[in-house]
């Protein structure tokens, strides 16, 4: 069974919803949808005071005197980190600002993804699709069709559609109500460099974030079942028109060994991105001997295209081999987060059970009755809602 909805009634309920989310935020985190973003607490004055290296200009490592000589990249900033841990192994100008591209699409995810379960089914109207900026990647969402939520996100992550995080958007309250909420879920994981314009990861002024910042994002994501699971999809298929259905191909190319890219062995996700005014970014993540770590590369100034793929796998290498070689020069894990005796080891999600692809969703589904709980107007529009059997198209 799967909950359908008529798209009116998706759009009612789902603002209210996103309403009542707004309030489970610390009152900070809410005040950051009417206010400036506060100043992050590092850049020059952190640099100055010590308070960690990686506020340092350059490259930053701690190596043994066996450890492997950290590889020669052009990437205007970069980090290598221990994805269990969270220990960063080594980093260049790790809270550099610069604008992400797609790969703010990991915490678009990580905001909105708790809010809709997989198995929902919602028409696209109009006003979902409206203010895609030009020139966006696209997966081809129409208006007029019913979508699952599990076909959007798979449009998200494999083919950085910002059609499909347009309309998972507008379920959640709307454009600017998402950026809010990425922003509240950016400084809740400790993320200080993050600025949220445009959920998709569209150019737009004022629009940064960090390789340390999207670091945390993918560890996140990685510790979340159905974030591994979508960002380490090589293919799927995506509905078209008339009942008919089309494949779509993950362009991250570290994963999938396309365009003359060797494909990492063991890799397990997570986003690439790429605009003119970011240039190319990557987070990539790999597994090997059972240690996982990510690794983030923004903006290689060599190299073309592909750049960004060599060079992270550069690094990759560089990480699995400095295995006990280097000590941490920082942590992706929130300084109150931390065990007493260092940073607490997380289990990947990638080594857990994988839920099936196209469930409803229930965990989250009642998240979302609960929410809706809030008030007595959710309440009247749930009852609008049809339950109908899952034809499995």
């Amino acid at each position: 069974m799967t909950i359908g909805f008529s798209s009116r009634a998706v759009r009612s309920t789902c603002m209210l919803c996103a309403a009542g989310l707004l309030t489970l935020v610390p009152a900070t985190a809410a005040a950051g949808a009417v206010r400036p973003d506060p100043a992050p607490p590092g850049g020059a004055a952190a640099a100055a005071a010590g308070a960690s290296p990686l506020y340092r200009s350059g490259t930053q490592v701690r190596p043994h005197p066996a450890a492997p000589r950290v590889p020669d990249v052009s990437a205007l900033s970069w980090v290598v980190a221990d994805a269990g841990t969270g220990d960063v192994l080594a980093a260049h100008d790790a809270h550099r600002e610069l604008p992400p591209a797609s790969t703010l699409k990991t915490l678009f995810a990580l905001t909105v993804l708790p809010a809709l379960p997989g198995g929902i089914r919602h028409e696209v109207d109009p006003e979902d699709l409206s203010g895609i900026g030009p020139g966006s990647s696209l997966v081809g969402v129409v208006e007029g069709q019913t979508y699952r939520v599990s076909d959007l996100w798979n449009g998200v992550f494999l083919n950085s559609g910002n059609d499909a995080v347009h309309v998972l958007a507008s379920l959640t309250g709307g454009w600017s109500a998402t950026a809010a909420r990425m922003q509240a879920e950016a400084r809740a994981l400790g993320a200080r460099d993050t600025h949220v314009r445009s959920p998709d990861g569209y150019d737009a002024p004022g629009q940064v974030s960090s390789a340390y910042d999207l670091a945390v994002f993918g560890r996140e994501g990685l510790r979340r079942p159905d974030f591994a699971r979508y960002c380490g999809k090589v293919d799927a298929m995506f509905p078209g028109r008339d009942g008919s259905s089309y494949g779509i191909m993950n362009t991250n190319r570290l994963l999938t060994g396309a365009d003359g890219v060797e494909a990492y062995p063991g890799l397990i996700g997570v986003k690439n991105g790429y605009t003119s005014n970011a240039g190319n970014t990557l987070i990539a993540a790999a597994r090997r001997d059972g240690r996982t770590l990510v690794v983030t590369v923004m903006n290689p100034q060599e190299g073309g295209g592909h750049a960004v793929y060599e060079e992270a796998r550069a690094l990759l290498d560089w990480g699995f081999e400095a295995a006990g070689e280097v000590d941490p020069v920082g942590s992706l894990v929130p300084e109150g987060d931390r065990a007493p005796h260092g940073p607490q080891a997380v289990p990947s999600a990638v080594s857990a059970a994988k839920p099936a692809e196209d469930t409803p969703g229930w965990p989250e589904t009642g998240a979302i009755l609960g929410v809706a709980g809030l008030g007595a107007g959710v309440m009247a529009l749930a009852l609008r809602l049809k339950l109908v059997r899952d034809d499995g198209s």
